[in-house]
């Protein structure tokens, strides 16, 4: 991490760590699980509208296609007539949720070529000293027994594994399409309770595993080329030389992949890419096809 990443790190934390699980836990004792579920799935659709509108990252119709395939599979997964009460406020609160852990997302993506271990690690560790030090302020007692365990073993898998690899994906494939992969979670989770729980969600199961299928294909099969222009920088991120964009030389012996500052020169050539770490050049309307 370099002082440069502070600001995007700090940014990160506030909106994700802090002010969206506080407003996602709020909503959830006001709506329904049914209501929770379905705007949980905004999240995708609020991460990619700020990366398209706010920081200029492509999305062309294949991705928005996407989005909307995931989303009518996310609708068709949480699908319960019997669902409860439904307030205004529960539903807000949860919707600001999804913008901050979008916001998040968008700010994460900026530092994505950083250590991933390490960044998890910050966000963890700042985002859980300070929700546990408001839930003392507040009164709130913790009890320490076995749940603590069960916790933290949630928490290692669901928030430690899961953030490196999100943020790892945030480095490839930029934050429109991670929000739109990020939608496949509900599929996950519907296989997770059949397997599991032995829990049979009757036959919406299906028309979601197409939309969701299709989802996914339109963007592993999305192909995006054109001519651009890579401007002069120098940073410091992980990388290996089999990266067209890696080819300096090296003294002595090295590993890949490694980490050390080098300078990218200016070159402007033809081939396909994603919105990674080398590639969030603005486009013409023309090459969002």
């Amino acid at each position: 991490m370099e002082k440069k990443d502070l600001p995007w790190l700090t940014g990160a934390i506030l909106t994700g760590g802090i002010i969206g699980p506080i407003s996602m836990m709020m909503g959830l004792t006001l709506v329904s699980g049914f209501s929770a579920s379905l705007l949980l799935n905004l999240e995708g659709l609020a991460t990619t509208i700020i990366a398209v509108f706010i920081f200029k990252e492509n999305a062309g119709k294949r991705l928005w296609l996407a989005l909307v395939c995931m989303t009518i599979a996310g609708l068709f997964l949480t699908w319960d007539l019997g669902g409860g009460k439904f307030s205004p406020v529960g539903p807000l609160l949860i919707l600001f949720a999804m913008v901050c852990w979008g916001i998040d997302n968008n700010l994460t993506r900026n530092i994505s070529d950083k250590d991933p271990i390490q960044i998890a690690r910050i966000k963890g560790f700042v985002a859980g000293i300070i929700s546990l030090s408001l839930a003392l302020i507040l009164g709130i007692k913790i009890l320490l027994d076995f749940k603590i365990a069960f916790a933290l073993l949630l928490g290692a898998f669901s928030y430690g594994i899961s953030l490196v690899f999100f943020i790892k994906a945030l480095e490839g494939l930029g934050s429109s399409r991670t929000g739109a992969f990020f939608s496949f979670a509900p599929f996950i989770g519907a296989m997770a309770s059949l397997i599991i729980l032995r829990e049979w969600i009757g036959w919406v199961m299906f028309p979601a595993s197409g939309f969701m299928i299709a989802g996914v294909w339109l963007i592993i099969s999305e192909k995006h080329s054109h001519l651009h222009l890579h401007k002069t920088i120098t940073h410091i991120h992980s990388h290996k030389h089999s990266d067209i964009h890696h080819l300096h030389e090296h003294s002595g012996t090295f590993t890949e992949p490694h980490s050390h500052e080098h300078t990218h020169l200016e070159i402007s050539h033809i081939h396909v890419h994603w919105p990674d770490t080398h590639h969030r050049h603005e486009h013409e309307t023309s090459r969002r096809d």
